[in-house]
């Protein structure tokens, strides 16, 4: 998996490529935790995301959490396989789709 980073004022965009699974959740995690410093709002532009595991909606869920606590979180860019993961687990409940 490939996160591009980019920060616009307090506004931090990670667009994910590739697989978001239990290899790569570690990766994105730290890369959260790392950046959430002074982050209002999170986007994940999952685009060029092409699976999503358990491991990855833990991290997903974990940094909704810590948002919803310092601004706001949003995914946006969401294919239809990705969709149907987060349909059946009830993330669509959870999550601000765009």
């Amino acid at each position: 998996m490939t996160i591009n980073k980019t920060e616009e004022g307090s506004t931090l965009i990670l667009a994910l490529e590739g697989r978001l699974d239990t290899t790569t959740a570690p990766e994105l995690e730290t890369e959260i935790k790392e950046s959430l410093d002074g982050v209002e709002k999170l986007i994940l532009d999952m685009e060029e995301l092409v699976y999503l595991s358990s491991a990855g909606l833990r991290v997903i869920l974990g940094a909704q959490k810590k948002m919803n606590r310092q601004g706001s979180m949003a995914v946006r860019y969401v294919n239809d396989t990705i969709m149907e993961v987060f349909e059946v687990t009830g993330f669509t409940d959870i999550l601000t789709i765009e």
